[in-house]
C-alpha cells in the first residue's frame, strides 16, 4: 500500500508531462500536412539524387 503513494503522483507527474509534450507539438503545427510528405517521397519531380 506504501508503494501507492509512490506511484500514484509519479503516474500523474509522467502523464501530465505527456499531455504538455502532445500540446507543444500541436502548437508548433507539427501535424499540418501529414499527407504531404508520403506524396512527396513517391514524386521524382524532386529527386536530390537523379539516375543518370
Amino acid at each position: 500500500m506504501e508503494a501507492l503513494i509512490i506511484l500514484i503522483p509519479i503516474s500523474l507527474l509522467l502523464g501530465g508531462l505527456g499531455l504538455l509534450g502532445f500540446f507543444y507539438t500541436i502548437r508548433s503545427n507539427q501535424y499540418d500536412d501529414p499527407d504531404g510528405n508520403s506524396q512527396r517521397i513517391l514524386s521524382g519531380q524532386y529527386d536530390d539524387n537523379p539516375k543518370e
